[in-house]
């Protein structure tokens, strides 16, 4: 867990850091990633501090949603599509402890990939893991 005060979204956030900003409103913010893999890539941050997606409240989501949204019709007027990436926890790729979420612009023949490798399950193994999740949804 990482402290407020180190968050480098929070403290751009706070003006302490720079950034090309996009948006803002009373719940989320917006600005340009400083490390892009293409022109326009956008990340979508909620205000007040989260660390993973599952942490924030729904009102929050639905704002950081809503203003994803917003980026990727403004990204679909000068390009050919975009993927929207969230990550949660080191494990799955997420460098900043903060929620955000990638707006990435595409076009053909940009070179960009998202690809994995598929799993071969077997019904059991299905059903195991549906029962499972359920289980846990309770």
């Amino acid at each position: 867990m990482v402290n407020k005060k180190d968050c480098i979204f929070c403290n751009i956030l706070k003006g302490k850091v720079p950034c090309t900003k996009i948006y803002e409103d009373e719940k989320t913010f917006s600005f340009l990633d400083i490390n892009p893999v293409v022109k326009g890539h956008t990340l979508v941050i909620p205000k007040k501090h989260y660390e993973t997606m599952d942490q924030m409240d729904k009102e929050t989501a639905n704002a950081v949603i809503s203003t994803t949204q917003k980026i990727g019709k403004a990204i679909l007027k000068f390009n050919e599509g975009y993927n929207v990436n969230q990550n949660n926890n080191s494990a799955a790729g997420q460098l900043v402890p903060h929620v955000h979420y990638h707006v990435i612009p595409r076009n053909k023949g940009d070179k960009l990939k998202f690809t994995w490798e598929n799993l071969k399950l077997k019904d059991e193994e299905f059903n195991s893991l549906k029962q499972k999740i359920i289980k846990l949804l309770k």
